[in-house]
């Protein structure tokens, strides 16, 4: 089983805030912790590449049509967040945005997509222009783009 798409256990971030923030995102159904810094945030089910845990970590987001954005950014880290590369094998995971939960497809955006979306990510959060200067890693955007309807 390779998507985060089926029910059963999930490892929370081992992040403190993200694991507390995480909890009451999902014990609430949603309806708390739906903001971090005061942008929304998601939750993000994933599989681990290599151990083929089902993963959860909370993200900024935001919107592009009817797809959702997230950023790599790793707060401006020289590599990569673990989610990023988890998805990068593993595309299929699973949402909670407020109170809906449902499967997605993520795909890292073209170098033109990106650029794009770009101003409107560091409109939402400006901290992601400060974390673009701050290392020589091109930090990817994410698109995630809903399966189940």
């Amino acid at each position: 089983m390779t998507d985060a798409d089926s029910d059963g256990p999930v490892v929370v971030s081992p992040t403190g805030w993200v694991a507390r923030q995480a909890e009451l995102y999902e014990e609430s159904g949603g309806t708390e912790g739906t903001e971090v810094m005061g942008v929304p945030c998601l939750l993000l089910d994933y599989r681990g590449r290599r151990s083929g845990v089902r993963r959860r970590t909370v993200l900024i987001y935001d919107r592009d049509g009817e797809d959702y954005l997230i950023v790599a950014s790793n707060g401006g880290s020289d590599s990569h967040p673990a989610w990023y590369l988890n998805i990068l094998e593993n595309p299929g995971v699973r949402l909670r945005v407020g109170p809906d939960r449902f499967t997605a497809r993520a795909e890292p955006l073209s170098a033109q997509d990106k650029e794009r979306v770009w101003p409107q990510l560091v409109e939402l959060f400006p901290q992601y222009a400060d974390y673009r200067r701050k290392t020589a890693r091109d930090i990817p955007v994410v698109r995630l783009r809903r399966t189940d309807g």
